[in-house]
């Protein structure tokens, strides 16, 4: 009951627009391991209790995904933030790995804690694949860490 409680209250008082800068490891749990940096715009504005995101997703291997998708934030107390997330791009392998189709899904999880003006410092994890719309599917894994800032003062 005190967890509802808790998630209730921080979610009334609303979040801004995000730009999240993030940096870490593409394709940690293979051999193809690169440098990972992302930006993406994450909106405050709610379609049932889902948030849009777009993104962009480089890699040092000349790797590049563009993405759209949602997050959900889920509140434990005022500080700590869990984002599930789902998003569907396109992906250009440069000579970074070959992911098997140009149509990728990305889904992946952030915990972040968050400060008094709402920036969130966080760790996320994630896994591209194309659901094996193609013959070759290996997919990939990322860990990097993000820095959430303030667009605004919120809804």
């Amino acid at each position: 009951m005190g967890l509802l409680i808790g998630l209730t209250s921080t979610a009334r008082a609303g979040d801004p627009d995000f730009l999240t800068l993030s940096a870490g490891g593409f394709d940690v749990n293979d051999n193809e391991t690169s440098a990972e940096f992302r930006i993406e715009y994450r909106m405050s504005r709610k379609y049932l209790f889902l948030k849009p995101m777009i993104g962009l997703l480089g890699n040092s291997g000349g790797g590049v995904y563009g993405y759209g998708g949602v997050n959900l934030d889920i509140y434990f107390g005022r500080r700590w933030v869990v984002m599930p997330n789902f998003a569907i791009g396109g992906y250009r392998r440069g000579s970074s790995k070959d992911l098997g189709s140009v149509m990728e899904f990305r889904s992946g999880f952030e915990i972040a804690y968050r400060f008094d003006d709402h920036s969130r410092l966080g760790f996320a994890i994630s896994h591209i694949s194309n659901a094996s719309i193609s013959d070759n599917n290996p997919g990939t894994e990322s860990a990097v860490l993000s820095y959430s800032i303030p667009l605004g003062d919120g809804p």
